[in-house]
């Protein structure tokens, strides 16, 4: 959990202060140009910085773990694809208002489209379960324009106190409620759900505490408590994509089919089963930089099987 302000030192604050005067500076250049331009030029700014901040390695080190058989021509292209996504998806989280508008619009396809519509209709607890794929916020504005209701957001405190205030504003102009990571977020996201409310909650991370699942066919550490809450409360549970198309700036929001109640175990591995099935679609559209395969109390990929 990052640091309050009253637990960091005077040095630490100072840095964290200047880094945020850098990166207000650099997304408040980049909200000069018209939005479109904005958006590709920070996919471009992420490429080029990719080899040197390390991305490039990590995206390589996870294929050649995950995916070995790929030929270095696909490698190199999913290399460049990663890091022009996350950009992309940067700048459009910094640019709320022109986003919202753009995506409420996108259009929303799939097998579980039929399912959400009828929860919504009854009253039903939803449970939007998505990655970082794509961006997932187009599909949280899109399904709110279809069903005219809110839907909260779980999200995660930025580690730059003064940066994770502008993070945040942003956030909320997209929509509410916003639960932060931690015992108060979970408090209020459990309340939504007892009232039949809509969340959507981000799943694709190594979870300290979680179960051995695999995803890609390897082990991998990933949390139950999102199958164990739609137990508890009837939760529909449907996994939901937002898919970057062509144009680098619009999506198509894919709705999956409902995840069938079982135990939460088994429930986990078909969130990440579905989820490996569309990054396979798209190899250019997961985070591949994240440590996703890691080692937590014995379990996971181990650091000397990493390759």
């Amino acid at each position: 959990m990052p640091a309050e302000k009253s637990e960091l030192s005077r040095i630490q604050l100072a840095k964290y202060y200047v880094a945020n005067l850098f990166l207000k500076g650099v997304i408040g250049t980049m909200r000069l140009l018209p939005y479109e331009r904005r958006i590709a030029a920070m996919g471009a700014i992420a490429r080029a910085l990719s080899p040197l901040v390390g991305f490039t390695k990590r995206v390589r080190s996870n294929l050649r773990l995950t995916c070995p058989e790929l030929p270095e021509s696909e490698v190199k292209r999913i290399c460049r694809a990663v890091p022009d996504n996350a950009g992309r998806a940067i700048m459009e989280h910094f640019s709320p208002e022109d986003f919202t508008e753009r995506q409420k619009t996108a259009v929303v396809t799939g097998p579980g489209v039929a399912a959400f519509d009828r929860a919504v209709a009854e009253g039903r607890p939803v449970m939007m379960i998505t990655a970082h794929f794509g961006h997932y916020l187009a599909a949280r504005i899109a399904l709110q324009a279809r069903c005219g209701k809110q839907i909260g957001c779980l999200y995660r405190r930025m580690a730059n106190p003064y940066f994770n205030e502008m993070y945040v504003e942003a956030f909320h102009k997209t929509g509410k409620p916003m639960f932060e990571q931690g015992r108060r977020g979970m408090v209020e996201m459990v309340r939504s759900l007892k009232n039949g409310g809509i969340i959507a909650i981000v799943s694709d991370l190594h979870a300290h505490g979680g179960e051995e699942l695999t995803f890609f066919g390897k082990p991998a550490v990933t949390s139950v408590l999102n199958a164990e809450l739609a137990m508890k409360y009837d939760a529909v549970l449907i996994p939901c994509y937002a898919v970057r198309q062509p144009n680098g700036i619009d999506f198509e929001i894919v709705l999956h089919d409902p995840v069938p109640h079982s135990d939460p175990k088994t429930m986990t591995q078909f969130i990440n089963d579905d989820l490996e099935g569309i990054v396979r679609q798209h190899m250019g559209q997961w985070f591949w930089i994240h440590r996703r395969w890691k080692a937590w109390n014995g379990l996971g990929v181990q650091p000397e099987d990493m390759p």
